[in-house]
């Protein structure tokens, strides 16, 4: 059980020091939960922060089922399981891909101001969420990086069912992650405080340390 967000943050932190005061190393937080998390892990680090944004795609008459995801690049990520059970599930999802793609475009704008993204290529990819339950969003970030060719992929996050990590660990070079409770249920059930991130919240922890400073 986590207190809070910045407190999961601290934590992960002390598993990542082999990646702290290196040129090369970045931290990319799936907005908007998993930025406190990943600001806590960037000071400690001392390396730049960024936020990867991702965007779950949701079935027409169920938009809280997490059919898939997008990511920057043009990634797709379907949800292996309702593809068994629908037939064309990318047809089935295109309006709301197309929903999401300017929402995912908005949210960019939104938070980095008129600051480009971090360099990703041949970068040590620190990648946080706040916990992962399906995994679909954060393997579409996951293959957005690789298309951005990023030399080495670090997931870091408070919680995910054990199954979910397996999947994943087989995708990226390393996952961090302390708490994999076999009776998972919901990602905020493992933490005593878990109120909303703001976006207001999130373009503050993007700003840089200095007035007129870049990343």
């Amino acid at each position: 059980m986590y207190t809070n967000r910045q407190s999961a943050g601290r934590q992960l932190a002390k598993l990542l020091g082999a990646y702290a005061n290196r040129d090369d190393t970045i931290v990319l937080a799936l907005p908007r939960g998993g930025v406190p998390v990943a600001k806590e892990i960037a000071e400690a680090l001392n390396a730049p922060l960024d936020v990867l944004v991702v965007r779950k795609l949701g079935l027409p008459w169920h938009p809280e089922l997490a059919a898939g995801a997008i990511a920057a690049g043009g990634v797709v990520v379907m949800n292996s399981e309702l593809q068994a059970t629908h037939d064309d599930l990318q047809k089935t999802l295109a309006p709301v891909i197309e929903v999401e793609r300017k929402e995912m475009q908005r949210r960019e704008m939104l938070y980095r101001k008129n600051r480009p993204p971090l360099a990703v290529r041949d970068r040590v990819v620190v990648l946080v969420d706040d916990g992962i339950a399906t995994g679909a969003t954060i393997q579409a970030a996951v293959l957005a990086l690789r298309a951005m060719q990023a030399a080495i992929i670090v997931v870091a996050v408070p919680v995910a069912p054990p199954e979910t990590i397996a999947r994943l660990a087989r995708l990226v070079d390393r996952v961090i992650c302390p708490l994999q409770p076999a009776n998972f249920m919901a990602v905020g059930e493992w933490f005593s405080e878990f109120p909303q991130v703001s976006d207001a919240e999130v373009i503050e922890s993007l700003r840089p340390p200095q007035a007129g400073a870049g990343f």
